[in-house]
């Protein structure tokens, strides 16, 4: 017996907020998380979870330069 499932990008990611800020730092390759709120429109505490979740998947990389921390969209040596 084969059992079929759809699955979409929101099943893989679960969320939308996700897809939508892995989105924006495709467009706009790095940002600081102000820029990524400001751009999504979501709340800081959110959009802080949602990116270390993306950041635990290898989906995006962070760069610290003293306080300033800058996200960016990972397209080398996703696994």
């Amino acid at each position: 017996m084969i059992v079929k499932e759809n699955f979409n990008i929101e099943n893989l990611l679960g969320s939308k907020a996700r897809i939508k800020i892995l989105k924006i730092l495709a467009i706009n390759h790095e940002l600081s998380i102000s820029q990524i709120i400001k751009k999504s429109r979501l709340n800081h505490t959110s959009v802080k979870s949602h990116l270390n979740h993306l950041q635990s998947l290898n989906l995006i990389q962070e760069k610290v330069f003293g306080r300033i921390k800058i996200y960016r969209y990972r397209t080398e040596n996703i696994r």
